[in-house]
């Protein structure tokens, strides 16, 4: 299949209100021969493991690439300099930014779309937003930034307003917003990532200052602290956003997203933490043994592999460095791999990398 004819297959599938296992099975291996046929260092390690378009034959059997791998190869099925936009990661969690090539962000943004306007906005078209992170201009390499730009853009109201700019956080800014949702009675949605709230939190805390924001309301938040704000714990974070906006934790929602993928999942609120996080049909997720790659019983912890059919450019199954467990529905999401489980990874990374660079 072309370039072509892959995206036009993806925005169908995408625009369908959903997908069966096989219908889902049956598009995974046509990317699989896709990525095998385009992207050499896939292609070698696939190899290695033995898996070819000829053998694979279902969509858990496609071979997942290390998370980390993004850091050292350039895993692209298109010329990197053909690609219309390259999303890089923040690189606070190590040496190296992980780069994602896309050679057309249509996959991309249907795919954000039509998973914000299903989890997010629900039966809303749209709502006033503030937004706490910075825009394209100063980000053009931040998917977060672009996925912020297009909800603003495709589901905020004229009045909705970026309130992070080259200075930082525009405080005053927020506040009057703040003000002006509460006393307008018009839902409003304050998004940005997880740290930008804890400041954010501080300086009401300070100034002795809480709002009621009106119901429909909703927070929004993603990517955890990055090192860039102190650690809270999920539910003293949340008890802290519902106590300084007046939005009950069930409207407090967390996206789970990165760079290497071009599809997020959501939960329902985090009245309950950890909360199930779940995607739409176009990806799915396993847990596994990091060592064998074989998927775990529900109810046990592993490590979380999903398997993204919009990321069709580099490679759609990714072994991420996050611990989960199957749960009715979807996952939870436990936070960062630890002990044997991290050294699970780092050992998938080595293999990749050997294979991939043989």
């Amino acid at each position: 299949m072309s370039q072509a004819e892959i995206v036009d297959a993806l925005l169908a599938f995408i625009g369908r209100p959903g997908a069966t296992d096989a219908e889902f099975e049956a598009l995974a291996l046509r990317l699989f021969a896709y990525q095998f046929a385009h992207n050499a260092p896939y292609r070698r390690f696939a190899q290695q493991r033995g898996r070819t378009p000829l053998t694979v034959r279902r969509w858990r059997d496609v071979p997942a690439v290390p998370i980390k791998a993004f850091k050292d190869l350039t895993l692209s099925c298109c010329p990197p300099e053909a690609a219309e936009r390259v999303f890089m990661t923040s690189g606070t969690t190590g040496s190296g930014r992980g780069r994602s090539y896309h050679p057309t962000l249509a996959v991309y943004d249907a795919s954000m779309l039509a998973g914000f306007r299903a989890r997010v906005m629900r039966e809303r078209e749209r709502i006033r937003m503030g937004i706490l992170f910075p825009d394209e201009a100063a980000l053009p390499n931040s998917s977060l930034a672009h996925y912020l730009a297009l909800a603003r853009e495709q589901c905020g109201t004229p009045d909705s307003a970026v309130l992070v700019g080259s200075a930082g956080l525009d405080l005053d800014a927020l506040l009057r917003a703040l003000g002006e949702a509460e006393a307008s009675g018009e839902p409003y949605a304050l998004l940005g990532a997880t740290y930008a709230f804890v400041p954010v939190m501080d300086a009401l805390a300070e100034r002795g200052r809480r709002f009621g924001l009106p119901a429909g309301s909703l927070i929004f938040d993603t990517g955890g602290f990055k090192g860039q704000s102190r650690e809270i714990d999920p539910d003293t974070f949340y008890d802290g956003l519902s106590h300084a906006f007046g939005v009950p934790r069930d409207a407090c929602l967390n996206m789970y997203g990165m760079t290497e993928l071009s599809t997020q999942f959501y939960d329902d609120g985090n009245a309950v933490c950890p909360p199930v996080k779940s995607g739409p049909h176009w990806i799915r997720s396993r847990v596994v043994d990091p060592l064998t790659g074989a998927d775990l019983p529900e109810g046990e912890t592993g490590v979380l592999v999903h398997h993204d059919l919009a990321h069709f450019n580099s490679v759609s199954a990714i072994l991420t460095e996050d611990a989960g467990v199957i749960a009715p529905g979807g996952f939870r999401l436990l936070g960062r791999v630890e002990g044997s489980a991290s050294r699970g990874c780092s050992v998938a990374v080595a293999e990749f990398l050997a294979a991939a660079q043989a």
